[in-house]
């Protein structure tokens, strides 16, 4: 069996995959990967046909090392990555030999990274997934020392692919639809929630953000509302009209009333908006929110697409002088000799 060695755990580091939909009746919010297309773009980039578990690092990565030939894909928010000290490309896969030592340091935008190697992180399921779910308990950080069972890489002379990935990790612009408590803000504060610019707050977890701005969202009819259900991208203001955005290991019920719902192809974008970073709402009917919607099998497949070969930079490459750079090359006196 092969392994992933975290030899130091410098970052938060937590095993996610896609999470355990269709829970939330029991109470479970799906949990999962904070960014669900970097792990998508992992799974392209590593040719398979389904998305596999790997490690979410929030802010640094960490020193990994692995017991036999893999290959890895590093996706999300970019980090710095060197293996044995040369310089490797983000949104991209590599292939690790044992006793190589993969050093990922902190990330240059945006805020969750991916590390995930081509046989998946094999840590036991529980519900169809392997993913930790930190907010009740299920599975934990990663600490220094860990060793993780990983699958078989069943091609790693497979060559290394490269991805393009839509600007994602600074903000911006953020499309939601109306939801069933829509209609409980007025015009007026509906049309000034979506000229606003907020400011992605420095508190904020797997749970949800909340978002800064000198304007107040509050509804007049919030004060009568039951408890209801909750789903990540829910837009959930409190009683002093400040907006939280749900995320992946979201309550699955509560009372504040939601002005929206940022659509899903969008909640990758806002996971991955670092504090201080400026986003700004755009308002969506249902039909247009419906009609960007992809299912995971349809996103792997338009990943799958954006894959290119990687070119490496002689400059960059520490194992330069191992390849056969000319060919063609003879002793010189071989004609004489006939």
């Amino acid at each position: 069996m092969n392994a992933l060695h975290v030899l130091r755990a410098e970052g938060v580091l937590s095993v996610q995959d896609l999470g355990r939909p269709g829970h939330i009746a029991q109470g479970l919010s799906r949990g999962g990967a904070m960014d669900r297309l970097a792990l998508i773009e992992a799974g392209a980039l590593l040719g398979l046909k389904s998305v596999v578990a790997g490690i979410e690092m929030a802010g640094t990565g960490g020193l990994f090392t692995v017991d036999q030939p893999t290959r890895i894909a590093l996706t999300g928010a970019a980090m710095t990555a060197t293996l044995n000290d040369a310089p490797l490309q983000w949104q991209a896969c590599h292939l690790i030999a044992p006793g190589q030592r993969l050093r990922i340091g902190g990330a240059q935008a945006g805020a969750y990274s991916y590390l995930v190697p081509a046989g998946g992180v094999l840590t036991p399921e529980w519900l169809d997934s392997r993913a930790a779910h930190l907010n009740i308990g299920i599975g934990a950080i990663l600490t220094s020392g860990q060793k993780l069972k990983i699958g078989t890489d069943r091609a790693p002379e497979t060559p290394s692919l490269i991805i393009t990935v839509a600007p994602r990790f600074q903000g911006g612009t953020i499309r939601m639809m109306d939801g069933p408590q829509t209609s409980l803000f007025s015009d007026h504060v509906l049309a000034t929630f979506c000229q606003t610019t907020f400011a992605r707050a420095p508190r904020g977890n797997r749970q949800g953000v909340r978002l800064d701005a000198d304007a107040r969202f509050a509804s007049d009819h919030a004060g009568s509302l039951a408890s209801d259900m909750l789903l990540p991208g829910d837009l959930q203001m409190t009683g002093d009209g400040v907006p939280y955005v749900l995320l992946a290991e979201c309550q699955t019920m509560g009372g504040y009333p939601r002005i929206g719902s940022v659509i899903p192809a969008d909640l990758a974008q806002i996971a991955q908006t670092p504090p201080g970073g400026q986003i700004r709402f755009q308002r969506i009917t249902l039909e247009q929110a419906d009609a960007l919607f992809r299912d995971e099998a349809g996103q792997l497949r338009d990943a799958a697409a954006r894959c290119r070969y990687l070119t490496r930079d002689p400059a960059m490459m520490a194992d330069l002088l191992s390849y056969q750079l000319v060919g063609g090359m003879t002793r010189g006196d071989e004609l004489e000799e006939d």
